[in-house]
């Protein structure tokens, strides 16, 4: 895989941010807020310090995943690989390129936001020294919600 940062409103990060919110959808049904459907809502363009896609070696795009400025600090969002793609090691590539993304930030802690049926994102986050946190805003009325952070000065 080649990742490549593109704008936030590169139309593959477009897509895949929908792909992935089609996905989401069938996990938690009515419970995904209507704001948060188009994968693109509720993330400020601006707030946005990092956009990558992941292509294969047909250069078709399959892999997303941006960091984010909110108050609550410096966070990974909208990380997503196809399903077809998955379990070839390319989520710790996503993962790898936040991480480097929030220290470019200036950043040494790192948060995200999952939801409790996400099994396999939670294992992963797990397995690579992030540790649960109380849920921070704007996901505390978010149902399912489940937050982890990651001290980046020690890694």
């Amino acid at each position: 895989m080649r990742l490549e940062r593109v704008a936030f409103d590169h139309p593959d990060a477009v897509a895949l941010r929908a792909e992935m919110v089609a996905e989401i959808s069938t996990l938690y049904v009515a419970r995904v807020p209507q704001q948060n459907r188009d994968g693109g809502t509720g993330v400020d363009p601006a707030d946005v310090v990092m956009t990558a896609v992941g292509y294969d070696n047909d250069h078709e795009p399959v892999a997303h995943v941006a960091v984010r400025h909110i108050d609550a600090g410096l966070e990974i969002k909208r990380m997503f690989i196809t399903p077809s793609r998955r379990g070839r090691g390319w989520s710790s590539v996503l993962l790898a390129a936040a991480e480097d993304a929030v220290r470019e930030a200036g950043g040494v802690r790192v948060i995200l936001h999952t939801g409790d049926r996400q099994s396999a994102a939670i294992a992963l986050y797990l397995a690579h020294g992030f540790g649960p946190v109380d849920v921070y805003p704007p996901y505390r009325d978010v149902p399912n919600s489940l937050c982890f952070a990651k001290d980046l000065s020690a890694v």
